[in-house]
């Protein structure tokens, strides 16, 4: 189970029942319980600047008591909200706010915003999923100086390796030849736990700082949809007025919000447990060859050891369980298999990419440890499952990582799909023992006790179960249709 760090709360006043059907906030000796979004339309709220989803606008008591918790909570940054009312932003009212978080500019910048915009707290949400301990440093300053009234934080590291990174490698599934779906498959699990905080707190509302050109949009809003389709979801790329770095820094600077970023253009990064990419800068034109010194999860090829190294991968019904005899958590076992896998520059991968919303992307990717263990997953298979299973698996695969990459984790499709991928590799227990060297990874040796591969089958020898003779007649058989093609041409 994630821990949960609630590192600042919203208020001294603020009450949230665990485990009741609905939460209760206390503003000054008063009691609220928050009405069903059934009410909005009795309350008058208005909606078409919220792009047709219902909130719930609640009057009377609640708004005063709400201005002047507002008051008391207010910070520098909203002295420069202009425009609004202290119970309504410019663009509607939402209670609370999940905001995914990751202390960035354009995260930081969205906290005045939402608050600007639709009058309401926001709980910043960050998910550790592997992303580094100096990603995660000082986010609660961070959170609160944007003017968030709290920071949750939940580890997410084993779920995500557990739940959502190995059924992807037991399933094979790699999007468009290169992709080993790192991003992907991180989106859902932070959108998960997003639905659960909102909830926790009490939110009427969830937001993210996805831009509307790329594919998180869709997969954290999929998984909104699919697990709360009562949330309201909020994308400030695809409504505020700001239309890049520039105006975010000047947004920023108007609001009093510190941000980490100068106004030269970057990479922009993603980086978790299974791997770390990289877009923009001169990586937008595909002829452009990387900087080397772009690469931060392996080393440069060319200057890895000189010597290999040999590393035993152990699996059981498909799941990696060990390195080298040492049994290991997933999140263990994944970032151990990165640093080995880094520092002989194995798993960079270079792709031209076609969106899920229509146009085609130049990213590079940095998965060491995943490279490794699909070389193994792979290796593998070819002892314990038979030629028609592999076809058949491998045609999934390509749906598979289709569904993962358009953001439908919770999608029946693949749920029932993997229950197919489970049950395919039961038998998929063994170990396969790889070279790397130099960036490549090279099968030296695999085992199974369930291994299909008979060696007195195999060999050139002659046996009692493989009679050479049989041969002839398959032979005849299996060619008698180009056979009587031929002769058909031919006249015969």
């Amino acid at each position: 189970m994630a821990q949960l760090h609630a590192i600042s709360s919203c208020s001294s006043t603020n009450l949230v029942f665990q485990g009741a059907k609905r939460e209760a906030s206390l503003y000054h000796d008063k009691v609220y319980c928050p009405r069903k979004l059934s009410l909005f339309q009795e309350l008058g709220a208005r909606t078409s600047e919220l792009h047709g989803h219902a909130i719930a606008h609640n009057n009377g008591n609640l708004n005063q008591a709400h201005k002047t918790q507002a008051i008391q909570a207010v910070l520098a940054s909203e002295k420069e909200t202009s425009g609004a009312t202290k119970d309504s932003g410019l663009r509607g009212k939402l209670n609370k706010v999940v905001l995914a978080y990751s202390g960035g500019l354009d995260t930081s910048v969205i906290v005045p915003w939402l608050r600007e915009n639709y009058g309401c707290e926001v709980v910043c949400f960050t998910a550790d999923v592997g992303q580094g301990i100096k990603e995660m440093e000082g986010l609660e300053e961070k959170a609160k100086a944007s003017g968030a009234c709290q920071l949750v934080v939940k580890d997410l590291k084993e779920e995500f390796v557990r739940d959502y990174i190995f059924p992807c490698l037991r399933a094979g599934a790699v999007y468009e030849r290169k992709y080993l779906l790192g991003t992907s498959m991180a989106r859902p699990v932070i959108a998960k736990a997003m639905v659960d905080v909102a909830r926790e707190v009490g939110a009427d509302a969830v937001s993210h700082g996805c831009t509307g050109k790329g594919n998180d949009q869709v997969r954290f809003e999929l998984t909104f949809f699919a697990l709360n389709p009562e949330l309201n979801v909020v994308a400030p790329w695809r409504e505020w007025e700001i239309e890049g770095r520039e105006d975010a820094i000047e947004y920023a600077k108007k609001h009093n919000v510190p941000v980490p970023v100068t106004k030269k253009s970057i990479y922009s990064r993603d980086r978790n447990l299974w791997h770390l990419s990289h877009e923009g800068d001169i990586l937008e034109d595909p002829a452009n060859e990387p900087n080397k010194d772009m690469y931060m999860m392996t080393v440069d090829p060319e200057a890895a050891p000189d010597q290999p190294e040999y590393v035993e991968i152990g699996l059981t019904s498909g799941l990696p369980v060990s390195v080298n005899g040492k049994l290991l958590s997933p999140a263990s076992l994944l970032s151990e298999l990165n640093e080995i896998g880094g520092k002989h520059g194995i798993g960079r991968v270079d792709m031209v990419e076609n969106r899920l919303v229509g146009m085609k992307s130049r990213g590079v990717y940095e998965t060491p440890g995943g490279t490794i263990l699909f070389t193994a997953a792979r290796e593998l298979e070819s002892l314990t499952l038979d030629r028609e299973t592999i076809q058949v698996k491998d045609s999934l695969a390509l749906k598979y990582a289709e569904l993962v990459y358009a953001g439908r984790w919770f999608d029946p499709l693949r749920e029932s799909m993997d229950a197919f991928m489970e049950k395919i590799t039961e038998t998929t227990s063994g170990s396969v023992t790889l070279k790397l060297y130099k960036g490549s990874v090279t099968v030296t040796g695999r085992k199974s006790p369930f291994s299909l591969y008979r060696q007195d089958i195999s060999s050139f020898e002659s046996g009692q179960i493989y009679d050479q003779a049989d041969a002839a007649g398959f032979i005849r058989l299996y060619g008698l249709p180009m056979r009587v093609r031929a002769m058909l041409e031919k006249g015969i």
